[in-house]
């Protein structure tokens, strides 16, 4: 998968941030007593969630690459997208599974003892953990790391995804403010276009139709290997 999907789906993903995440990203505890610590800790903090990120995708690269091995690759990535296409369409929200509940009370138990400490290396692992956190946004990107097959080019992919959220979460965490409701609501509507966009391409990178960057051709001795 190009690159370029992972960011764009970040950056309008992150108006779904402000809403989720932007609550935490204004109750980060200060650092030092001058702006350039401040500014420190609120980059320790996005530092950490890109590392979360990097961390999942050489994991979903390396399930990708697996499933490469044994020729199923396209499958998965047409699997993959439609996925995400009849997650769009779909009205009912499924309820976290037992465990899944389970682990998100023990993460944010552990990040409200770091809001109470002012070190960098509160902020840094407050990020780590935050990365942990259940997003969908998040799994659709580890579905594009999934389908490039590759531990490095997963990393990469899950790394631009964060790069395309930092933006938003830095100005909200700097500025003290969340994106006015009336206005996150109008942009919002972009982020399943995003997500439509991003599954269309994974059905037909899976369709293997031999179009550069688009639909490469991913069978054994093809030129499929653009999946950077």
């Amino acid at each position: 998968m190009e690159l370029w999907t992972a960011f764009i789906l970040g950056l309008v993903g992150s108006l779904h941030c402000a809403g989720m995440c932007g609550p935490l990203a204004l109750a980060l505890p200060h650092t030092g007593t001058n702006a350039s610590t401040f500014f420190l800790g609120r980059t320790a903090y996005n530092l950490g969630r890109l590392t979360t990120y990097c961390v999942l995708g050489l994991g979903f690269g390396l399930l990708g690459k697996s499933l490469s091995m044994v020729g199923v690759q396209r499958w998965v990535s047409i699997a993959l997208g439609a996925s995400l296409l009849a997650g769009l369409f779909a009205s009912r929200k499924l309820a976290l599974w037992r465990p899944m509940t389970l682990l998100v009370e023990q993460l944010k138990s552990r990040m409200g003892a770091l809001l109470r400490r002012r070190s960098l290396d509160a902020l840094l692992v407050l990020g780590l953990l935050n990365g942990l956190l259940p997003c969908g946004l998040v799994y659709v990107a580890c579905a594009g790391a999934t389908t490039t097959g590759d531990l490095f080019n997963g990393a990469l992919y899950m790394l631009a995804f964060g790069a395309g959220t930092v933006p938003m979460m830095l100005a909200i965490s700097l500025s003290g403010k969340l994106v006015p409701f009336s206005l996150r609501l109008k942009l919002l509507k972009a982020v399943p276009l995003a997500v439509f966009v991003l599954g269309t391409l994974l059905i037909l990178r899976g369709m293997s139709l031999g179009i550069p960057f688009v639909s490469p051709d991913l069978s054994e001795g093809g030129a499929g290997c653009c999946h950077k």
